[in-house]
């Protein structure tokens, strides 16, 4: 009985040792910072390693890692109650929308990728308000349908009006990963965070591995300075890391306010595409941002 007392004491002191809303802010808004860069080091990546090979290998990194920290501090199996969310997540953050974002950005820039990936704020909010049942305010609502529409302004202005097949990958995306965040967020109320993603990373294995080495050997790999960096980066930052902190932030914060943090995404991204990608971006860039920072500072005022 010691030793069973022992082992668990460590996973209830870190379900229960919650950082205030402040830093749960915080946490949240590093892990936007951290998804920001996610479309440049893919574009560095796809520089090097074929679409499939990339989200392949980026996965089977990112697993190493989590697995490595699981073992080190010795985290017993998740409970079998947890196990279906977790394949949601797995479903969403590990495959589906690093997959189809992967395929998208292969004919898209990352700045237009950036602006209709704006819209999952709005998506994981109402995914969030479906299972969980969550009731934010109108005034949370207002505003971000109001962030929504500006991302979506912006969009169809970049873009002419006319939808691509990228675009539809990345509305697609954007399902997958909301009902991803959604689940994450939900048990991350039950277990640390990082648990979260380590298992759901873990619980994939079994399928990237097999697929990287397939993937490896159909697509042509050239090792440069930018796909390694670009792959590193995904796996470790953005499939690891920023997921660590994220889910931790909208376990404290609430999953439709942690959400709306990522308004600030595209346009962070934007910055990131010119200063790494040399893009061009056009006069509605800053327009966008300012209508969207302001339906940010709403939806954090507002009450649930």
């Amino acid at each position: 009985m010691r030793v069973q007392s022992s082992a668990t004491a460590p996973a209830t002191i870190a379900v229960d040792a919650r950082p205030s809303r402040a830093t749960g802010t915080l946490l949240a808004a590093l892990g936007v910072v951290a998804f920001s860069l996610t479309f440049p080091a893919t574009a560095w990546g796809l520089e090097g390693f074929g679409p499939w090979s990339l989200v392949a290998v980026r996965s089977v990194l990112a697993a190493l890692i989590a697995g490595a920290c699981l073992l080190a501090l010795r985290v017993p199996l998740p409970d079998r109650r947890h196990r279906a969310g977790l394949a949601v997540v797995a479903a969403g953050v590990v495959v589906g929308f690093p997959l189809l974002t992967t395929l998208a950005l292969q004919t898209s820039t990352t700045a237009h990728a950036a602006v209709v990936v704006g819209l999952l704020p709005l998506t994981t909010a109402l995914f969030s308000a479906l299972r969980m049942g969550t009731r934010p305010s109108r005034t949370f609502w207002t505003a971000a349908l109001a962030g929504a529409a500006a991302v979506i302004a912006f969009t169809v202005q970049q873009s002419g009006g006319a939808l691509t097949t990228a675009d539809l990958y990345l509305f697609a995306a954007l399902l997958v990963c909301a009902a991803g965040y959604t689940e994450g967020g939900r048990l991350a109320g039950a277990m640390p965070g990082w648990q979260v993603i380590g298992w759901a990373l873990v619980l994939c294995l079994p399928l990237t591995l097999p697929a990287a080495v397939v993937a490896l050997s159909h697509e042509p790999v050239h090792l440069t300075f930018h796909s390694v960096s670009g792959l590193l980066y995904v796996a470790a930052g953005s499939q690891f890391l920023g997921l660590v902190v994220w889910y931790r932030g909208m376990a404290t914060i609430g999953i439709p306010k942690a959400s709306q943090l990522q308004l600030a995404q595209p346009l962070l991204t934007l910055v990131w595409s010119v200063l790494l990608l040399g893009e061009h971006l056009t006069v509605a860039a800053p327009l966008t941002a300012a209508a969207v920072l302001v339906c940010i500072a709403v939806t954090q005022r507002a009450r649930g």
